[in-house]
């Protein structure tokens, strides 16, 4: 496990800004399930973009970029792992589960704060996850800026 201190950014509806550090609201995600909670961002804000990418559609509601600053976060790493970063959703529509899902919960056994993994399309980028967002690890501390999709 390591300690993470740096900046992550987030790409939000316009409408959400009242609460820029919520969790995901989808019920299951690349490393959460039903009954748990996961705050997804990236280490760029490109990769931010890259991330998002697939959830953008024509016609979508404004949207901002948001920095945030994480302070102290205890982190499995697992960048370089393919295994961590396969299209997911196409797995469980076929099984109703996601092999990532056993890396977060093994992370979530061991205490640690969330996960550092590699962008499937574009690996030289990272994202995170935070497991307890209630937690003081994450704070906005900058303007949002206005993001247009690529």
């Amino acid at each position: 496990m390591l300690e993470f201190s740096g900046p992550a950014w987030r790409i939000l509806f316009l409408t959400q800004l009242n609460a820029p550090l919520a969790p995901a609201r989808a019920p299951e995600g690349r490393f959460h399930y039903s009954g748990q909670t996961a705050l997804y961002a990236s280490l760029s804000a490109e990769g931010a973009g890259v991330a998002i990418r697939r959830y953008v559609s024509a016609g979508d509601p404004p949207r901002v970029l948001q920095r945030a600053t994480v302070t102290g976060a205890k982190l499995v790493d697992l960048r370089g792992q393919r295994e961590a970063s396969v299209v997911w959703q196409d797995i469980h529509a076929k099984q109703g589960t996601s092999p990532t899902w056993r890396f977060s919960d093994r992370a979530r056994d061991a205490g640690a704060d969330g996960l550092l993994y590699s962008s499937r399309s574009r690996p030289e980028l990272s994202h995170i996850v935070l497991f307890d967002p209630s937690l003081s690890l994450i704070r906005v501390n900058t303007p949002p800026t206005d993001w247009t999709p690529p």
